[in-house]
C-alpha cells in the first residue's frame, strides 16, 4: 500500500474515518503555511492535501480564492511548493498530496513534476480538472515514481466514467459531495451517500468525500458510509481569522468527527 492508503487503513485500524486535510501554500506566506500544514498534522489530519496558488481556481470558493489570491500576490513560485513539501515531510510522517489544476504541471513538465514531488517527499496528486482518460503522461509518471493520483468522481459521472477512475485511482477516490464549488454548505447532498455506493459497486476501496464539509457532525455523517472525509474551507477561514491557533483548535473539533462511526467498508 502506498502511504496514502497506509494512512486511511491506519484511521480505520483504530476504529474511525480518515480525515484530509486541505491547506493554500503560500498563505498568509510560505512559512507560515509550512507550519500551518504541520499543525493539522498535529492536531488529527490523516492526510495533508497542499493546494498550490493558481490564476483561474474554478473549483475553488470565495475563502480558498481569497487566500491563493493572496498568496500570488505575495509572490508565490512553482519552488516554494517543493520548499514546503520538503519542510512538512521532514517535520512529520503524515503523507502530504498536492491538489493542483493541471495545467501548471504541464507547464512545469509532468516527469519533472513528478520527480521532484518525489524528492521533496510528497505522496501523489489529486488532480481535479483532468480525467484518467487524458492523463497517460501523468499515469505513466506516477506508475514510475509510485506517487499516487487521485482522480475525481461526481454525481453526475456515469457507470462507465466510474469505473475508469477507480481502475485509474490509487490512493483513494475523491468523491465529490455535491456539484459547484468549494464551500461549506448546511447539509450535505444525499448525492454523496449514493455516490460513494455506485464506487463500491465499480469495485472502489477507498473513497473520501470532499466539497462542503465543514463541522465535525458532518464528519461523522460521511463517516458512516465513505473511508474518509476531505475538509479544506474551514481550516482556511481558521487560519486566517485566527493564525495557527485557531487552526489548531478547529482541527481538534473537526477530527472528533472522525470518531462517531466507522467506515461500513473494510479493506
Amino acid at each position: 500500500m502506498s502511504r496514502v492508503e497506509q494512512a486511511i487503513a491506519a484511521a480505520h485500524e483504530a476504529d474511525r474515518s480518515a480525515f484530509v486535510g486541505y491547506l493554500p501554500v503560500g498563505f498568509p506566506d510560505l512559512d507560515t503555511s509550512i507550519q500551518a500544514a504541520i499543525t493539522l498534522a498535529q492536531n488529527g489530519v490523516d492526510v495533508i492535501e497542499l493546494g498550490p496558488p493558481y490564476s483561474d481556481p474554478v473549483m475553488d470558493g470565495a475563502v480558498i480564492q481569497e487566500a491563493t489570491t493572496a498568496a500570488l500576490a505575495n509572490g508565490f513560485k512553482m519552488k516554494d511548493l517543493f520548499t514546503a513539501v520538503r519542510a512538512i515531510t521532514d517535520a512529520t510522517d503524515v503523507p502530504v498530496l498536492v491538489m493542483t489544476y493541471w495545467n501548471p504541471v504541464f507547464q512545469y513538465g509532468v516527469d519533472r513534476y513528478a520527480d521532484d514531488l518525489l524528492a521533496a517527499g510528497g505522496a501523489g496528486l489529486i488532480t481535479p480538472d483532468i480525467t484518467p482518460d487524458v492523463a497517460a503522461e501523468w499515469i505513466a509518471a506516477s506508475e514510475r515514481t509510485g506517487l499516487d493520483r487521485v482522480f475525481l468522481a461526481a454525481p453526475t459521472s456515469s457507470d462507465e466514467r466510474l469505473s475508469l477512475v477507480v481502475e485509474s485511482s490509487t490512493g483513494f477516490v475523491y468523491t465529490v459531495s455535491t456539484m459547484g464549488i468549494t464551500g461549506e454548505r448546511a447539509e450535505l447532498d444525499r448525492a454523496a451517500r449514493t455516490l460513494v455506493d455506485r464506487l463500491r459497486a465499480a469495485g472502489a476501496t477507498r473513497a473520501c468525500v470532499g466539497i462542503g464539509i465543514s463541522t465535525a457532525e458532518q464528519i461523522a455523517g460521511v463517516s458512516e458510509y465513505a473511508d474518509g472525509a476531505i475538509v479544506g474551507t474551514a481550516l482556511v477561514r481558521a487560519l486566517r481569522d485566527g493564525g495557527i491557533p485557531a487552526l489548531a483548535e478547529v482541527t481538534r473539533t473537526l477530527a472528533a468527527g472522525t470518531a462517531s462511526a466507522r467506515p461500513v467498508h473494510e479493506n
